[in-house]
């Protein structure tokens, strides 16, 4: 029996490593990240100074961050300092300005002069400007080394006396973002500081090196912040563009920290495949290259591996690595192996200290400002030629716009118009209507977006849909299309003689909103807006009653005869437990709150369809939801739907911890939600609880591999997944070892975009206007069609491709695959979504998915078949 071996080392024995007997610790600090020894204004505190302990032996919390910057902005007239946000958690974000006096005494003329980079239409700006960097660090909370690292940058550029530092504050202007997401930093700073040894363990099994879940990575609701620089779905996205914007830098950084037993990582990224086809091939085979001179310099000076050329991309937009060379900048990614705590063994650096990778953070930070100012003249004229070129490749492209708009749902368009102008893109209003590729589209409700702009590339990131690649395994995602994902009509226009109208500069206010007359008969709500739902929890959860549409039906409304499809909801005045007056200025709140319209009508007697005392409309309640989270439950999957529902829908969403399932009554909730994970937890007794809540009239929703849980454990009587095919007989092909890793990239389905036919006849589907529907896919999950004919509420298509890679085998599997089917046990609804209905926050073409399975599922029985 192997015998394991705890290793401790006390904490003077890393101050001893971090110092070289000078007398004060600012000095050894200042010796082991700042080998040479510069000299620094004593009147400025270094970090440990201001801290009180040296750096890295204890993670610094936020606010001690934010109040170190503050301090340089207080007492150096080289630093500036600026809040640009606030996160979910309410944590400041914070961004200091660090450049000479002189600078600071006219920045915002340097600013304004430099953005003319991005019109074309207007003079160069002048090459000898001060180059602009953004120095961020520390998007995944729990990849800590980074914003301790930003500190020391920030204390270097301050402090430094040399005169070498003094040319890079008069032909630079460096902005320092030290905490990119301070909600997760600070929960792994807890975590690691609780669990701190005194003396450090580095045994890898310790507590302090495993967190618990959902870990800092992630922001207050899950979310990888690195993915969401495109979807904007976040308030520190949303902030950090905006800044971003306002500068355009040229250039970037990106701290990370990958695997304990790994060592340093450097752009350049894996060749070619890696690379994003928009951005000009200069950047990555120039530009690039160039820098990386400048941090293997920096890094063997000190005598750091490193390794380059291997892995990570630059292919999708939303990485912080590469939207900013959307705006013509130079993004670069850092990974040092993380120490995730204070010491950790490590197989390939021996016991890896945290003090040791934020020294090399700090490393290829002073890297990148030295190529930053030595490389200014490149810089400027990359980006000038990078927005001019841009012209020139929109004259070849073929799409000279993209029109886009969905006449039935209002608060969609507003979200689709709201991300455009966050990206800075020239939109305007369709004057009249056309119609391309079959879909017509009206004035009021359609907009147009030429290609033909100085961010024609984002554009195209935007709305093309993509299917060919130069390699078959990703990273990340292999598609993006974010007009797909909203859910809206689009069409590509392809002649040059369209017709826009006025520039779109800010994002129309809802319209109809306080018009409607007080009722005593009733109040109508068209459930194919996105925000509806909004609207009817408002009702419900305030005491109105309400019911459901199951078929379509015309009234007479104070809007006129209005077409109300199925799903649309009426608020009957009688019946009610509140008085008339009550319930009226109810709905006007739901009016307000949700952005949506709602009618009232004094009859219930339709022009044409059911009318509203018909038993095809149905009671509804407020739903009560639960969900599961914790250890072996997708974190990113549960904070997306957690998020959508508070932030989007003001509904409360129960989060049970799975090692409460004992205290669980099901019982008290009316729906539940399970998102990808392992569900051994319910098992026994539980799971037995689970089926009898639902025969007895429960709604269980099971997305992606919770699907496949569900239907292995008897709740789908109707599905099933798809039998594995007969292995091939034939002989096995021989193959490179060294290729088995490409091939089975090949063969996976890494994220792609796909279309679906909708029964729009089925409460699932309720609000939908279209047949047809994309869906988001990263999974090789595959079930059968239900075997009642009723129950496949979405099938991939025979033709069902729409964006991204594919390989032709799992295209084949896909066509006629279901995508959503819905199952009866019992008096209960089982929904089995097998695509994630909210990706990344951003699909908000099949949110309604979700909601309708929450709002409706009680009513979903499943007919006989024939």
């Amino acid at each position: 029996m192997k015998m394991l071996r705890r290793l401790v080392v006390p904490v003077w024995a890393i101050a001893a490593v971090l110092s070289i007997a000078l007398p004060e610790p600012a000095a050894s600090q200042s010796a082991y990240f700042f080998p040479g020894q510069p000299e620094f204004d004593p009147a400025i505190p270094s970090p440990a100074d201001f801290l009180g302990y040296d750096i890295g032996t204890h993670h610094t919390r936020h606010d001690q961050i934010v109040s170190y910057v503050r301090e340089l902005a207080r007492l150096s007239d080289r630093v500036t300092y600026q809040e640009i946000g606030r996160t979910y958690g309410e944590r400041v974000m914070p961004v200091i300005t660090i450049t000479s006096p002189e600078h600071h005494a006219r920045l915002e003329e340097i600013r304004l002069e430099h953005i003319r980079v991005a019109d074309p239409a207007q003079p160069a700006p002048s090459s000898d400007r001060p180059v602009i960097v953004h120095l961020g660090y520390g998007v995944h909370g729990n990849e800590a080394s980074s914003s301790e690292a930003a500190m020391l940058t920030a204390y270097w550029l301050t402090a430094s006396r040399s005169p070498e530092v003094g040319r890079y504050l008069a032909e630079g202007v460096f902005h320092i973002e030290p905490s990119l997401n301070p909600d997760g930093r600070d929960r792994h700073t807890h975590w690691v500081n609780m669990h701190k040894g005194t003396p450090f363990v580095s045994d890898p099994l310790d507590r302090e090196h495993n967190e618990g879940w959902p870990g800092g990575r992630t922001n207050h609701y899950w979310y990888d912040l690195n993915r969401d620089w495109l979807p904007l779905e976040n308030p520190e996205s949303r902030a950090r563009i905006d800044f971003h914007h306002r500068w355009l830098p040229n250039v970037v950084t990106d701290y990370h920290e990958m695997g304990t037993n790994s060592t340093y990582y450097f752009e350049p990224s894996e060749p070619e495949a890696s690379w994003n086809p928009l951005i000009p091939e200069r950047m990555y085979t120039e530009i690039t290259l160039d820098f990386a001179e400048y941090y293997a310099k920096n890094l063997d000076a000190i005598g750091s591996l490193y390794f380059t050329k291997e892995q990570y991309d630059n292919s999708y937009p939303g990485y912080g690595s590469t939207y900013p060379k959307f705006l013509g900048g130079y993004a670069i990614t850092f990974e040092q192996a993380g120490s995730r705590g204070h010491l950790q063994e490590s197989t390939r650096q021996g016991d890896l200290s945290f003090a040791f990778t934020i020294r090399n953070q700090v490393r290829t930070g002073l890297g990148a400002v030295q190529a930053s100012v030595d490389l200014r003249e490149k810089l400027h004229d990359y980006q000038r030629e990078f927005f001019t070129s841009a012209l020139q490749e929109a004259d070849e492209f073929p799409v000279k716009a993209y029109v886009f708009g969905d006449r039935h749902d209002a608060s969609k368009n507003r979200l689709f118009l709201d991300l455009l102008l966050r990206h800075r893109l020239s939109v305007y209003e369709v004057p009249q209507q056309v119609t391309y590729d079959g879909v017509t589209f009206e004035p009021g409700s359609a907009w147009v977006v030429p290609t033909s702009q100085p961010k024609y590339r984002m554009v195209r990131s935007i709305f093309e849909r993509t299917s060919e690649y130069a390699d078959s395994t990703f990273y990340d995602a292999s598609t993006w299309t974010v007009s797909l994902a909203y859910g809206v009509p689009e069409a590509e226009i392809r002649t040059t003689g369209f017709e826009r109208g006025d520039p779109v500069t800010r994002v129309p206010a809802p319209e109809g909103l306080g018009e409607v007359p007080q009722s005593r008969y009733a109040y109508l709500l068209d459930w194919s807006d996105y925000f509806a739902p909004r609207a009817l929890y408002h009702l419900l959860r305030n005491g109105a009653q309400a019911e459901v549409a199951f078929q379509p039906f015309s009234l007479d409304t104070n809007a006129g005869i209005y077409d109300y499809p199925r799903g649309s909801i009426s608020i009957p005045v009688q019946n009610q437990s509140l008085m008339p007056e009550e319930l009226y200025r109810l709905v006007l709140e739901a009016e307000q709150i949700a952005g949506v319209p709602i009618q009232s009508s004094t009859t219930g007697y339709s022009a044409e369809g059911v009318d509203l005392g018909s038993s095809n409309l149905r009671p509804i309640t407020e739903p009560r939801v639960l969900t599961m989270i914790g250890e072996g439950i997708s974190s990113g999957e549960a904070g997306q739907i957690w998020h959508m529902l508070d932030t989007k829908y003001d509904f409360p969403i129960t989060k049970a911890d799975v090692l409460d399932i004992g205290r669980v009554d099901f019982a008290d909730y009316d729906v539940v939600v399970l998102v990808s994970g392992s569900y051994s937890f319910l098992n026994g007794e539980p799971l037995e609880d689970l089926k009898r809540w639902v025969r007895s009239g429960g709604t269980l929703v099971a997305q992606r591999t919770a699907a496949s849980w569900a239907a292995n454990n008897g709740f789908t009587p109707n599905s099933s997944l798809e039998e594995s095919e007969e292995e091939d007989e034939t002989e096995p092909v021989r193959r490179d070892w060294a290729d088995a890793g490409d091939i089975r990239g090949a063969q996976a389905i890494g994220g792609s975009i796909w279309e679906t036919d909708l029964d729009l006849t089925h409460p699932l589907a309720f609000g939908y206007q279209r047949r047809t529907l994309p869906v988001w896919r990263d999974h090789s999950i595959f079930f059968e069609p239900s075997r009642n004919p009723y129950s496949t509420v979405a099938q991939l298509t025979e033709d069902p491709h729409l964006s991204g890679y594919i390989s032709e085998p799992n295209l084949e599997r896909l066509r006629g695959s279901p995508s959503a089917l819905v199952d009866q046990l019992g008096r209960g609804s089982v929904v089995l979504l097998l695509d994630n209905t909210n990706f990344r926050g951003y699909w908000h073409g099949t949110n309604r998915l979700l909601l309708n399975a929450i709002f409706f599922g009680r009513h979903f029985s499943v007919p006989a078949a024939p």
